[in-house]
């Protein structure tokens, strides 16, 4: 079994350290929304129960390319031209509530950024950027998972 779906143990002083540094990681990089955590981090708040996943890629991402179970979808934009959802902060807030510690997740960490800054504009305080994405950021060879993104990680996730 893979480590990683084994159920973890987290204290409240361990989540409180992960969220101190997702937030220095914003400050570092003058971000306009609460923080940055790492997939490794942001799985384990995940099964920890301390955050839920948003996932902001498109229907035909999650379709094709996979998702991690049981997070919640709210596409930041929809269709091949990627047209933004202007309902996205408030469907963010029908579906998870202000409350909660929101962690978003996109292809590669850019989209889930624009998407955290306006959650944080409208109110939401504990809105946080999973960095690098599902997929990983681009190699030399325009391939995405190659170096870095939950999937090469080899963090849990399934497909249609």
């Amino acid at each position: 079994m893979n480590s990683f779906v084994q159920q973890a143990q987290i204290s409240a002083e361990q989540v409180h350290e992960i969220l101190v540094q997702a937030k220095k990681l914003a400050e570092d990089h003058y971000l306009e929304f609460t923080g940055t955590v790492t997939p490794h981090n942001a799985w384990l708040l995940f099964q920890t129960e301390q955050a839920v996943i948003v996932d902001v890629r498109t229907l035909e991402e999650r379709k094709f390319v996979g998702f991690i179970e049981n997070t919640i979808h709210i596409p930041w934009a929809t269709g091949t031209s990627l047209n933004r959802n202007p309902r996205f902060a408030k469907e963010l807030e029908n579906k998870v509530g202000k409350d909660k510690v929101v962690l978003l997740l996109c292809r590669s960490g850019k989209r889930s950024a624009a998407a955290a800054n306006v959650a944080f504009n409208a109110g939401f305080e504990s809105v946080y950027n999973i960095d690098q994405g599902f997929e990983g950021d681009l190699d030399e060879y325009n391939h995405r998972g190659t170096f870095n993104g939950w999937r090469f990680h080899h963090l849990p996730w399934i497909q249609e």
